[in-house]
């Protein structure tokens, strides 16, 4: 398992680097200031999470339980979710479609889940291991 959040936390910090290049040199020209400060708030949480994910798979192996189990997982989908919906919202703003305003909502569910990761990464470490 551990190997799986080092190679998942590897490929988001390559996507987060990739997206924040594309924010910082064309995103400028395309959307509204807040939209872009959205996007870079995504990206920076992005890679927050991308880090805990390497940690998360690096501290496994010292600590296997389902706690560390969890947390990377917890990890993995606040990536999807919070990350996600604030890019979606970014480009919403670009292309201008209020339908879809109740994407906006939906970002806490992410940050919820961040907050999971970390504690059940921090309990985990109380677990010991379980081999």
């Amino acid at each position: 398992m551990h190997k799986t959040f080092l190679k998942l936390g590897a490929i988001i910090a390559a996507i987060a680097v990739l997206l924040g290049a594309f924010g910082a040199h064309q995103l400028r020209d395309l959307v509204s200031a807040r939209a872009v400060e959205t996007f870079e708030t995504s990206i920076k949480y992005m890679f927050y999470h991308a880090f805990a994910l390497l940690i998360t798979g690096i501290l496994y192996k010292e600590f296997r339980n389902r706690l560390i189990i969890w947390a990377g997982r917890f990890f993995g989908f606040g990536i999807l979710i919070f990350s996600g919906s604030l890019f979606y919202i970014a480009w919403t703003q670009a292309i201008v479609t209020p339908m879809m305003r109740w994407v906006g909502p939906v970002t806490p569910v992410g940050g919820l889940l961040f907050i999971l990761g970390w504690v059940f990464l921090f309990v985990g470490f109380f677990r010991g291991s379980k081999k």
